[in-house]
């Protein structure tokens, strides 16, 4: 990747960046951001602007809570934003967040589970469908935490 490119994982909201995924995620790209986010929306986005500040060509990975914050990050910042991979993501509550909130082009990869019964899928693929133009939705037979797919995903293919 060019100076500038980077790879980002947002964990969801009751995470940090030592969790399952998070461990995953450093072992499989050593230069992939990690870092951890508490605190309100507001201040969550703006430690994530603040990360990445000065970034272009950026693929996030975002989970849960975590892909709330990547897709209004990447509403705001698509033209530095390359890809967006969304994990049973909270964009159901999207209508909540600060900031302008529209449609954006990138390729927008989200995998939920069917099982899932944290985040209601049906309401994901409703936000998912409005504000995507270029998606791609799995629905996987698994839980909120994709226990069973997430390491069978092809993370070098989405992430190069």
């Amino acid at each position: 990747m060019k100076d500038s490119a980077c790879r980002i994982f947002i964990h969801g909201l009751e995470s940090s960046n030592q969790g399952t995924k998070s461990v995953f995620f450093r072992e499989m790209f050593p230069d992939m951001m990690i870092p951890t986010f508490v605190g309100s929306l507001p201040e969550r986005l703006s430690k994530l602007d603040g990360f990445l500040s000065g970034k272009s060509d950026i693929r996030i990975v975002g989970s849960s809570f975590g892909g709330l914050m990547g897709a209004l990050f990447a509403m705001e910042n698509e033209v530095r934003v390359k890809r967006l991979i969304l994990l049973a993501p909270a964009i159901h509550m999207i209508h909540m967040a600060p900031g302008k909130i529209r449609k954006i082009s990138i390729p927008v990869c989200i995998y939920h589970g069917t099982e899932d019964e944290v985040i209601p899928l049906k309401e994901v693929e409703k936000a998912a469908g409005e504000f995507f133009e270029n998606l791609t939705f799995h629905n996987v037979s698994d839980d909120h935490f994709l226990h069973k797919t997430f390491t069978t995903i092809d993370w070098e293919h989405l992430l190069a």
